[in-house]
């Protein structure tokens, strides 16, 4: 009798792992499929694949989960730029470009937080004008130190602005997909 079950339960166990698998590789492929529609490849498919969310998103589920990704990346260095106010305490004019710098940061946070609303109102072109201005405000950051004399742009501030311009490319990439 044992014989007689066994092999129905391996078939049985063989269409559950089958479609299991079948499951996951259009979601891999979704992933890959739209990432090539950004200018940023790798970081596209590392940041949507280690988030749990996005073996089941759709192409405006994924564009979600990246705006989430940038909303950490403006929100972080929003708060590490403010958390410098103190060592400048005896520098005004840094201390003031710091506090003007985290604020940018806090704005391009906001902006993006205005782009998940665009999206799930289907307003791609809101969305996208909103990541543009979450896109530009770190420049506005390297500006204000640009015109404080004296001051260097800080190599951390610079490499996280190159980070959240590049979050924000892909999304841009990925609305551009969304708008077809």
């Amino acid at each position: 009798m044992a014989k007689a079950t066994s092999p129905i339960f391996l078939l049985h166990l063989l269409v559950i792992l089958s479609s299991t698998l079948l499951s996951v590789k259009p979601n891999t492929t979704i992933i890959e499929t739209t990432c090539k529609t950004t200018n940023y490849y790798a970081l596209c498919v590392s940041a949507l694949k280690s988030d749990p969310r996005s073996p089941t998103a759709d192409t405006k589920g994924l564009a979600a989960i990246m705006v989430g990704v940038g909303m950490k990346n403006a929100t972080a260095t929003a708060a590490y730029i403010a958390g410098n106010l103190t060592s400048a305490a005896n520098d005004t004019v840094l201390k003031k470009v710091l506090k003007d710098c985290s604020e940018k940061y806090t704005l391009a946070a906001d902006s993006l937080r205005l782009t998940v609303q665009d999206l799930d109102d289907e307003a791609y072109d809101y969305a996208y004008m909103h990541v543009l201005a979450a896109e530009d405000y770190p420049n506005v950051c390297r500006n204000i130190f640009r015109r404080a004399k004296g001051l260097v742009y800080p190599a951390e501030i610079r490499r996280r602005e190159v980070s959240l311009r590049r979050i924000c490319g892909v999304v841009s990439g990925i609305l551009d997909r969304l708008a077809e």
